[in-house]
């Protein structure tokens, strides 16, 4: 079973910057990686996602030019840096893992973390 535990949320003014991680259980180089987020009253959105070995990353057209996906295989982590964050950020963040896709938009992700706030004032 993967788990996944993100870290690294919390409450930032406008135009400030955080970086979250996730720490993974297992084996990170066999998933490609995405964050998700989730306002409240509002359905999960894509924000990011990294290939198995970070050729590849996506990003939403949102938070494009503003928020990094990176990962470190050794470390079996993955993070997101996140800077010029606005108002309109503000969400729990989830970590995804998805076995079988390319850190897609569209990837099944099969493994989820429990999320962490994260809380940008104007």
């Amino acid at each position: 079973q993967v788990q996944l535990v993100e870290s690294g949320g919390g409450l930032v003014q406008a135009g400030g910057s955080l970086r979250l991680s996730c720490a993974v259980s297992g084996r990170i180089s066999n998933y490609a990686m995405g964050w998700f987020r989730q306002p409240l009253g509002k359905e999960r959105e894509f924000v990011a996602g990294i290939s198995r070995r970070a050729g590849t990353t996506n990003y939403a057209d949102s938070v494009k030019g503003r928020f990094t996906i990176s990962r470190d295989n050794a470390k079996n982590t993955v993070y997101l840096e996140m800077n010029n964050l606005k108002p309109e950020d503000t969400a729990v963040y989830y970590c995804a893992a998805d076995l079988f896709g390319s850190g897609s938009s569209r990837g099944e992700y099969e493994y989820w973390g429990q999320g962490t706030q994260v809380t940008v004032s104007s």
